[in-house]
């Protein structure tokens, strides 16, 4: 039996972004033990010129409901990025899961030939469908849901390959 590509995105998105919500559980507590305001992790950067992490939160948010919506033919849902809290992340978190789990496999599935067209800065991109999960979706989202780890990380959370992988 070949992969769909409703089982090689939307349980990918949902699995990792509920570890997110693990993570920032995690980063919750570590502050509340060390008594500091947990709000000091949102601008938490590995490099001067990186984005911060709750830049870092968003992107990933809306790699995966990007990714779900275009496979589906669907408009890609506009969030404003006004979180300043690791509760506001944890809601967009929450609502990102809910929207990859509403989107429909039939849907999805299918659309490994399906042009998928991004406007960027630099000009257009355009994958089909296949490409554009395998080869830019994917990646960018670990890209940031790793980094997300790796800031939490670094600032001392108490985190580990298995709170990464999940259960």
């Amino acid at each position: 039996m070949s992969l769909s590509m409703h089982s090689a995105s939307a349980p990918v998105f949902a699995r990792i972004l509920g570890n997110m919500l693990t993570w920032l559980d995690k980063a919750q507590a570590h502050a509340e033990a060390r008594k500091f305001d947990a709000g000091n992790y949102l601008g938490l950067r590995l490099a001067p010129d990186m984005l911060p992490l709750v830049k870092q939160i968003q992107i990933a948010s809306d790699t995966a409901k990007g990714c779900i919506a275009r496979l589906a033919g669907q408009e890609v849902p506009k969030w404003e990025d006004t979180e300043d809290t690791l509760d506001d992340l944890r809601a967009r978190i929450r609502r990102t899961i809910d929207f990859v789990q509403s989107v429909p496999a039939p849907q999805v599935d299918g659309s490994d030939g399906r042009e998928i067209v991004l406007a960027m800065r630099q000009g257009e991109l355009r994958f089909s469908g296949e490409d554009y999960l395998r080869h830019f979706a994917l990646p960018n989202f670990y890209f940031h849901a790793t980094t997300t780890y790796a800031l939490l990380r670094h600032a001392g959370v108490e985190l580990g390959k298995r709170d990464f992988l999940g259960g």
